[in-house]
C-alpha cells in the first residue's frame, strides 16, 4: 500500500490550498485570541488576584477594540479563502504520514532483525493519551492553555520518558526470590540539547536503597551539559560501565536521612514551589518531568553522592566507582497489589521505557500537530498526523476540525485505512472523530515469513447523554478492523505469509466501566472479542485501576503541579477522590464534590487499552506483562496517559 507523505496528490492542489489557509489563518488567529482573552483558566485567575494594579484586566480591555477592528478588517479576505478552501478538501487525502529514516541500531529497520518469532518471545509496549491541543479558546473550556507551547514540552515529555533504558527487577527477600517483569521504572541519563536518553543498562533488587555506580564519577546529568567525556565506553558497553543495585540496610527505610541535602534537592525537584506556580510547560530545567530534568523522578533518577566533603567527581585518590543514592526509592521495585494479578501495575511518574507505539486523541491545532510530531520525531521513525477529513467530504455534516488523532511508532507501517464516524452530534460534529487503522511490521521468521500487528486508534463521541451513538460507534468500529484485516492480509490459511502476533485497540472511549449511565456501553460485544486489563466485568473494575480524567479545577495544584507529586497524590484513595473526575450518577447531587462524597471507586477510566487473545497466529498468546497509568503530563492535559506492555510467545511449531 502506497502511504501519503502529503495531504494532496500534486503541487498544484498544495499550493492552492496554502494560499487559501493564508487568507482564513488571520481571522481564525483573531477570533481564537478574543475569544480565548475572556475564558481565563484557574491559573490565570490566581495570578490575577496577586495583580494588585489589575494590569491584565487593563490589557484585555485596550487590545480588545484593536482585535475587533483587525477582525473586521480580516473578514473579506477570509471569505475569499474559504471559497477556494473548502471544495479543495474533496480531493484532500484522510492523513500525512512522515518517516525520519533512522539507520542507528534502534532504527525501525534493524528492528524487524530482532525477532524471528521464536525463542522466548518479544514484548511490544503501547501508550495512549488524550492531550486537548485543541485551539487555545477551546482548550480553555477545559482549564488548558498555550497550545503551542504545551505541544513541544509534552511531545519532550514522551520523548524523554520513552528513551529511557528498560531496567529488570530481582527480587531479593527472605518471601519472594523471583525476577519480575521488566521494569517501567528506570535510570536515564539526558543528553543536551536533542532530548535524547543515554541508556544505563542494569538490575535492582528490591531491599532499602539504591547505589548506582558510573565510571570516573560523572554524575548523569554532568554528561548532559558537557558531552561524554573523553574514555567513556560506547553505548554498547554500557552493561559494563554502570551496575545499579539495592543494598539491604538500615532496615528497609528510604535513605533519605542519610543525606539531607541530596533529599533536599529531591523535595526541591520535585516542583515543591508554591500554589499557582508556572505551570509545567513553563517550567526551569531541571523541574519534574522536563526534558533534560536532572531529576526527573524520585523513584527514577539517581542523585550524585560525591562523598562526605562533597567533593567533585574527579579528585586525586577518589575510586573510580562512586556511589550515587536516590533520594526516594521505597517503590523503586515493582510491586503487586494483589498476589492473584496476573501482571505488574503501578502509577508511574514516566511514559515506559523502550515505547513502541503511540496512539494520541485531540491533537486537533495544526500547527500543535507539527511541533508534536517535531518532538517525537526524535525517538518514533514513523507518525501519522492530521488525520482526518474537513469540510462535507465523507461525511453528513460539515467539519471544521480533523479527527484529531495522531500515531507514531518505532517499527515500520504496512498499511493504513481512516474512517470518519458519520453519527456525531452536536459540537462533537464539528470534528470529523473516526478511527485510525494500521498494520505493522515487527519482524520476520527465518522462513521470510512476516510478523505483523493491528492496532486501531479511536475518539469516540463525547457528550454523556448519547450513550446510543457510541454504541453504534463502537459496532461501526469492530466491522471496519474486520474489514481492514480482511483487505490487508496477504495470508491464506495453506500458505500463510504473514503471522499475526497481536491486535490492540486503544483510544478514549468518553465512557467508564462504573457509571450507571454508561451501562449499554459497558455490555457491549467489543469487550467479549478483546480484553480490557483493568475490568473485571460489566460495571466492575479491578481493585488497582484507576480513572484517567482529572478534575480540571485541580490542575494547577501544588500538589498535582509535577509528575512526582500527581504520582504520590494518586497512590492514595484521597487524593483520587480530590482529583480525579468521579463516575456521574443519577442519584447523587449535580456537584464533582457531591458526587465523590457519596461514590465509591477510583474515578472515571475512560481511556482503554484492549487486546485481542483469538485472531492471531496459532499457537501464540499476547499477554499483559506490564499496566501503567503515567503522571509525566501533569498540568499539559486533563487525562492520565495509559501504557500497556504485551509479551507475545510463540509455539514450539513455529520454533
Amino acid at each position: 500500500m502506497v502511504l501519503y507523505t502529503t495531504p494532496f496528490p500534486n503541487s498544484c492542489l498544495s499550493a492552492l490550498h496554502a494560499v487559501s489557509w493564508a487568507l482564513i489563518f488571520p481571522c481564525y488567529w483573531l477570533v481564537d485570541r478574543l475569544a480565548a482573552s475572556f475564558i481565563p483558566t484557574t491559573y490565570e485567575k490566581r495570578q490575577r488576584a496577586d495583580d494588585p494594579c489589575c494590569l491584565q484586566l487593563l490589557c484585555t480591555a485596550l487590545f480588545t477594540p484593536v482585535y475587533l477592528a483587525l477582525l473586521v478588517a480580516a473578514l473579506p479576505f477570509a471569505f475569499l479563502g474559504f471559497l477556494f478552501w473548502s471544495p479543495l478538501q474533496s480531493a484532500r487525502r484522510p492523513y500525512i504520514y512522515s518517516r525520519l529514516e533512522d539507520k542507528s541500531p534502534a532504527g525501525g529497520a534493524a528492528l524487524l532483525g530482532e525477532w524471528k518469532g521464536t525463542g522466548a518471545g518479544k514484548s511490544f509496549c503501547f501508550a495512549t493519551a488524550n492531550l486537548c491541543l485543541l485551539p487555545d479558546s477551546l482548550a480553555r473550556l477545559n482549564n488548558l492553555f498555550n497550545t503551542q507551547a504545551r505541544a513541544k514540552e509534552i511531545g519532550q515529555r514522551i520523548r524523554n520518558g520513552a528513551a529511557r533504558p528498560q531496567i529488570k527487577i530481582y527480587i531479593d527477600s527472605p518471601t519472594n526470590t523471583s525476577i519480575s517483569a521488566a521494569s517501567f521504572s528506570s535510570l536515564v541519563s539526558p543528553q543536551g540539547g536533542d532530548g535524547g536518553a543515554r541508556a544505563v543498562p542494569g538490575s535492582i533488587k528490591r531491599t532499602a536503597s539504591v547505589e548506582y555506580k558510573g565510571d570516573g564519577g560523572r554524575h548523569p546529568g554532568d554528561e548532559a551539559a558537557n558531552g561524554p567525556a573523553p574514555g567513556d565506553p560506547a553505548d554498547g558497553n554500557l552493561e559494563d560501565a554502570c551496575i545499579v543495585r539495592i543494598g539491604g540496610e538500615e532496615g528497609g527505610r528510604p535513605p533519605e536521612g542519610d543525606d539531607p541535602a541530596t533529599g533536599s534537592q529531591a523535595r526541591n525537584g520535585a516542583g515543591g514551589g508554591p500554589r499557582g506556580q508556572t505551570p509545567n510547560h513553563n517550567q526551569r530545567d531541571g523541574d519534574s518531568g522536563s526534558l533534560g530534568s536532572p531529576s526527573a523522578s524520585r523513584e527514577s533518577l539517581v542523585k550524585a553522592r560525591a562523598g562526605p566533603d562533597g567533593g567533585g567527581a574527579g579528585e586525586p585518590g577518589a575510586n573510580s566507582k562512586l556511589l550515587y543514592k536516590a533520594s526516594v526509592v521505597k517503590k523503586a521495585a515493582r510491586r503487586r497489589r494483589h498476589p492473584d494479578e496476573a501482571f505488574d501495575h503501578e502509577v508511574s511518574a514516566f511514559f515506559p521505557a523502550n515505547l513502541d507505539f503511540l496512539c494520541l486523541q485531540e491533537v486537533f491545532d495544526k500547527r500543535a500537530a507539527a511541533k508534536l510530531k517535531e518532538q517525537l520525531h526524535g525517538y518514533f521513525e514513523y507518525i501519522l498526523y492530521d488525520v482526518g477529513v474537513y469540510g462535507c467530504r465523507g461525511c453528513c455534516s460539515f467539519k471544521c476540525l480533523n479527527s484529531g488523532l495522531l500515531f507514531a511508532s518505532r517499527y515500520p507501517v504496512m498499511d493504513v485505512a481512516y474512517h470518519c464516524y458519520p453519527n456525531g452530534r452536536s459540537f462533537d460534529a464539528l470534528a470529523s472523530k473516526g478511527a485510525l487503522f494500521l498494520k505493522v511490521q515487527v519482524g520476520s521468521t527465518p522462513q521470510d515469513q512476516r510478523i505483523v500487528g493491528y492496532i486501531a486508534c479511536t475518539h469516540l463521541h463525547a457528550p454523556p447523554e448519547d450513550s446510543a451513538i457510541r454504541c453504534e460507534q463502537l459496532d461501526l468500529l469492530q466491522d471496519w478492523l474486520a474489514d481492514f484485516r480482511k483487505s490487508t492480509s496477504s495470508s491464506s490459511a495453506a500458505n500463510p505469509e504473514e503471522l499475526v502476533a497481536f491486535d490492540v485497540i486503544c483510544g478514549d472511549l468518553n465512557f467508564d466501566n462504573c457509571s450507571s449511565d454508561d451501562k449499554l456501553e459497558q455490555q457491549h460485544s467489543l469487550f467479549t472479542r478483546y480484553k480490557d486489563p483493568c475490568r473485571l466485568g460489566p460495571g466492575e473494575e479491578k481493585p488497582w485501576a484507576i480513572g484517567t480524567l482529572l478534575d480540571t479545577n485541580g490542575l494547577y495544584d501544588e500538589d498535582v503541579c509535577t509528575p512526582d507529586n500527581l504520582q504520590k497524590v494518586l497512590e492514595s484513595e484521597e487524593g483520587r477522590r480530590e482529583y480525579l473526575a468521579f463516575p456521574t450518577s443519577k442519584s447523587s447531587g449535580s456537584g464533582q464534590k457531591g458526587r465523590k462524597d457519596l461514590l465509591k471507586g477510583n474515578g472515571r477510566r475512560i481511556d482503554y487499552m484492549l487486546h485481542a487473545e483469538e485472531g492471531l497466529c496459532p499457537d501464540w498468546k499476547a499477554e499483559v506483562e506490564e499496566f501503567s497509568f503515567i503522571t509525566q503530563l501533569s498540568g499539559l492535559t486533563d487525562h492520565l496517559p495509559v501504557a500497556m506492555r504485551l509479551m507475545v510467545s510463540a509455539g514450539e511449531e513455529e520454533a
